[in-house]
């Protein structure tokens, strides 16, 4: 009896020992809450916003006539670069931005056989299209930068990574008709400028192709900013040996102190910025969104140099670039992405249209009657600039009214009346 006992005990003893320390209360198990994410929408806002002040900014430091007259674009690559490589080498060793570099297998070899050779078309397309904008306009470069695809096919074509086919020929034709169109209408056209754009896209296109030829398998793939981390230091050697032969005896420490290196450190560092938003907008979006979002910065950058800095624009450039646009979301995209893409776009556009006239009648009916009047006096004022000064000047007043009456109860009529 006694044994049977003290087994029963010893069966007894575990059950007690495993549910000694459970708590004698029911607990309710309340969910932690998770950190709120940044839309998407917000990366795009971002990178938008930072491509397009880039090449404003670069233009405002390079321009003689409406900017700050520093006529050296390879040293202002140059110091984009050397600020570029202190920055990642910074990020490396403090933040997980560049946690990439653990997956890419880079040797000595790989390193001059394809680094190098990358850096220096790089270099070459930097400096080419910093050149372009001492001679041609903002809007026009724009339209001219439409033939990068073009440009990316036949390099890929000459290297033999692809091969060419009738399709891809005729779709690439629309891109180059609409530039060439746009190129006709252009007021201040400049030959040598032409060619150094020329040149600048020629030798991006033949930058991308290498990197899909030479860095195409899993151990060398990068995102933007790792590829920074190892092509900005080739690409600032390169750009500095350029720069001592051909800018060094002409730039003087007047020129530099005019710019302001105040003003030189903001410019590198919204060119930075820019490398780094494309990682988070990479990581956030589809190849999609990077289309779409690229013509549209296109087209704001455009719109912007029109209205803001005064460049003059033809209505055949504009009908021009319209196609080169088309043919380059056709290119991009196919036929079948953008009649599904078109058909679930225009539903949920069209529902949230009805949702907000619903609740705003007369805002909608401004935003509508506000957007057609600033494209046509854009249309109809952009054969001068006195024609574009004064469509800046009704955009101006546009904005202050907006700004200070929007939430008066006559800032409607207040922005109408300036139509």
């Amino acid at each position: 009896m006694s044994s049977s006992n003290d087994t029963t005990e010893d069966k007894r003893e575990p059950l007690m020992s495993e549910n000694r320390d459970d708590p004698i209360l029911p607990v309710s198990n309340v969910p932690t809450p998770t950190r709120p994410t940044i839309p998407s929408a917000i990366y795009v806002i971002v990178w938008i916003a930072l491509s397009g002040s880039v090449i404003l900014f670069n233009k405002k430091i390079l321009d003689k006539e409406k900017g700050l007259n520093f006529p050296f674009p390879i040293f202002l690559t140059t110091w984009h670069l050397v600020f570029a490589t202190i920055m990642t080498q910074v990020l490396a060793r403090t933040s997980s931005l560049l946690d990439g570099l653990k997956t890419v297998k880079m040797t000595g070899k790989v390193y001059l056989r394809a680094v190098v050779p990358i850096g220096f078309f790089f270099s070459l397309s930097l400096i080419c299209s910093n050149q372009a904008y001492l001679y041609l306009s903002v809007s026009f470069i724009q339209m001219l930068k439409a033939t990068t695809p073009v440009a990316v096919l036949l390099a890929g074509w000459a290297l033999g990574k692809d091969r060419p086919t009738s399709k891809t020929f005729g779709n690439v034709s629309i891109i180059v008709l609409g530039v060439v169109i746009a190129s006709y209408g252009e007021i201040k056209f400049v030959m040598v400028g032409f060619i150094f754009q020329a040149l600048g896209v020629a030798f991006e296109a033949t930058r991308l192709a290498m990197v899909e030829k030479l860095l195409n398998s899993p151990e060398y793939k990068m995102d933007p900013l790792v590829s920074l981390y190892y092509f900005a230091p080739v690409c600032a050697a390169m750009n500095f040996v350029i720069f001592l032969s051909l800018e060094a005896s002409t730039i003087t420490l007047d020129d530099i102190f005019r710019v302001g290196p105040f003003v030189l450190v903001i410019n590198a560092l919204v060119a930075f910025a820019l490398n780094v938003s494309v990682v988070f907008l990479i990581g956030k979006t589809s190849s999609l969104v990077l289309t779409l979002c690229g013509v549209l910065k296109d087209i704001l950058l455009v719109i912007i140099s029109v209205a803001w800095i005064h460049d003059p624009v033809k209505p055949l450039q504009i009908f021009g670039y319209s196609i080169a646009l088309g043919g380059l979301v056709y290119y991009k995209l196919g036929a079948d992405k953008i009649k599904e893409h078109y058909g679930r776009l225009s539903k949920e556009g069209a529902l949230r249209w009805n949702e907000y006239g619903t609740k705003y009648p007369a805002y909608r009916k401004a935003a509508v009657f506000g957007v057609c009047a600033f494209f046509v006096l854009v249309i109809f004022f952009s054969y001068s600039n006195a024609g574009t000064a004064e469509i800046s000047g009704q955009v101006d007043a546009v904005v202050r009214a907006g700004v200070n009456h929007i939430h008066s109860k006559r800032g409607l009529e207040t922005v109408m009346s300036f139509f």
